[in-house]
């Protein structure tokens, strides 16, 4: 059965990458966050092209990732801490510094109306902060959520000595589907016929 539309999100993990010199990265274990409401991501990346002979001779895109948002209830004290910076003192109380340097993560989602369901990963996330925002009380509720501004970029993968953005699978019967949320999943060699081992 064909995808037609995907809506909602659902199954959204984060893992903190650490960036080695070669730009390749390595993952700490994937943790949950609760209450994803919405992704929007774009492609990021300007078209050039090369006139010849009066007409466009050559044409390319470049690949520069995806820039966009992420919208949940509520941004987790663990991404506060973990991703931007935030210390949490004697008190457990929160505090922003303003010093902190942004932490690379991969972003692990599925969309809810996706009929596939088909898993994706975003392998190298940086995350802006989130806006301070609220209103009173009135007669009915109005559910606020929080939203950060995420920018995904490219990492170098040693196995297929590839500098790869994004991945995504759909094949419910693989190994890679069955644990796609407790590890960041890394590429296989590709086999000679093409395909990678199963």
């Amino acid at each position: 059965m064909g995808n037609k539309v995907k809506f909602g999100l659902k199954n959204v993990f984060y893992a903190i990458a650490t960036i080695a010199d070669d730009n390749s990265a390595t993952y700490a274990s994937p943790v949950r966050w609760p209450g994803a409401v919405n992704l929007s991501m774009d492609p990021a990346g300007e078209q050039t092209k090369f006139f010849a002979d009066d007409v466009s001779f050559y044409t390319t895109v470049g690949n520069a990732g995806y820039t966009g948002s992420f919208e949940s209830a509520l941004v987790p004290d663990s991404f506060r801490k973990d991703v931007l910076g935030e210390i949490e003192d004697g008190n457990g109380v929160l505090i922003e510094d303003s010093d902190a340097t942004p932490v690379h993560f991969a972003l692990i989602f599925e969309f809810t109306g996706d009929a596939s369901q088909v898993k994706h990963v975003l392998y190298n996330c940086t995350a802006a902060r989130p806006s301070v925002g609220s209103k009173t009380r009135e007669e009915s509720v109005d559910v606020q959520t929080e939203s950060i501004d995420l920018t995904s970029s490219a990492i170098y993968d040693k196995t297929l000595q590839k500098n790869i953005i994004k991945a995504k699978c759909g094949d419910k019967a693989s190994k890679a589907y069955a644990g796609w949320n407790a590890e960041v999943y890394l590429p296989a060699a590709i086999t000679e016929g093409g395909k990678g081992k199963s």
